[in-house]
């Protein structure tokens, strides 16, 4: 394969000429001893035909001259993303760590689709992984220090940051069914989230372990924004027999299931009582306050951006995977089934 001069090689020129994955690659790179030696041999016959080297940026971190380093922040860019609490919060925590210790901060908001330019930052933050999985292996491959946050990643050489979303939904459940109610809706995240999943996972182990039936009229797949908490709450609340309680993904989901009750003569948390996830401050001064389930969002954020330093400067050598507690709110917006 002839590459034009012109052109710098990137980790896909090596992966298509070994014929291999990226993630093959960055395995290679970084002396993972289970890959093929076979493999191993043509991968590095690649990087010496294309004169492959590790970003600047990883070189210079290498002789340990971080003067100047920024952070590289890389957030999905879905719909709303500057009115989202989950975002807002992530890029205030990441920010404060960055002020904190005099790190440079740079946002770059991704698509998935397009090839990342790694060597603008000494490391990179990736919030979640949304189809932009491959920009998360080219960096590693090209040595670029990186943490992944909200995100348990097990298959891959990366550090990450991540809530326990699975005990995240069993809590909300478990609440709920200690509650007495039985008869539970869930409106979930994105399912193409590991949160969306996760949440959801959460959910039925609960019903399961209390032996109460999964009902399919009860589930509707939404994406944490209003508009399908609107659509599942006019979807739950028209049933010949309506759930008596709700768990919504996210504070802004369980904010609108509230307002669609509200509008309908439906009171909360008398006729059904409604959990949330995220604990939005928003929650507090509804017309109810929200009972949620806190994930800390900010301190995620602020630990991802020290972790990360202590990467790029080199005292970090090992993979840093932590999984924090969410924890229950309770507040005015569950009660007892009222029959």
């Amino acid at each position: 394969m002839a590459v034009s001069p012109a052109k710098k090689v990137g980790i896909t020129d090596v992966a298509h000429r070994a014929k291999v994955s990226i993630t093959t690659v960055s395995r290679v790179i970084n002396k993972v001893p289970t890959v093929n030696q076979e493999i191993v041999a043509r991968v590095e016959e690649a990087i010496s035909f294309l004169k492959f080297k590790p970003n600047m940026t990883a070189q210079r971190l290498a002789r340990g001259n971080t003067a100047g380093t920024a952070v590289g922040f890389v957030i999905p860019g879905f719909p709303g993303i500057f009115h989202s609490f989950y975002a807002v919060e992530l890029m205030r925590g990441v920010g404060h760590g960055c002020e904190t210790l005099r790190l440079d901060l740079i946002f770059h908001i991704t698509d998935g689709h397009n090839p990342l330019k790694s060597n603008y930052a000494g490391g990179l933050i990736f919030a979640d992984i949304i189809e932009n999985r491959s920009q998360v292996e080219e960096a590693l491959a090209e040595g670029t220090p990186c943490l992944v946050l909200n995100h348990i990643v097990k298959d891959l050489q990366v550090s990450y940051i991540a809530v326990d979303n699975v005990k995240g939904g069993l809590t909300a459940a478990e609440y709920l069914i200690n509650l007495g109610h039985k008869r539970i809706a869930t409106v979930t995240g994105n399912m193409q989230t590991q949160a969306g999943i996760d949440r959801y996972e959460g959910f039925q182990k609960a019903l399961a372990k209390k032996d109460i039936a999964f009902v399919p009229e009860y589930l509707f797949k939404g994406d944490y924004s209003r508009r399908s908490a609107r659509e599942a709450a006019e979807k739950f609340f028209a049933l010949d027999n309506p759930p008596t309680a709700i768990f919504a993904a996210s504070d802004e989901m369980a904010m609108e299931i509230i307002s669609v009750a509200m509008e309908n003569g439906i009171k909360i948390p008398e006729d059904v009582s409604i959990i949330g996830f995220d604990d939005n401050p928003a929650g507090l001064f509804g017309p109810v306050s929200l009972t949620t389930i806190k994930q800390p969002l900010f301190q995620m954020g602020e630990e991802a951006v020290k972790v990360l330093n202590e990467i790029m400067q080199g005292k970090q050598t090992g993979l840093v995977r932590k999984v924090l507690e969410p924890e229950l709110i309770v507040r005015e917006s569950c009660a007892a089934p009222s029959s």
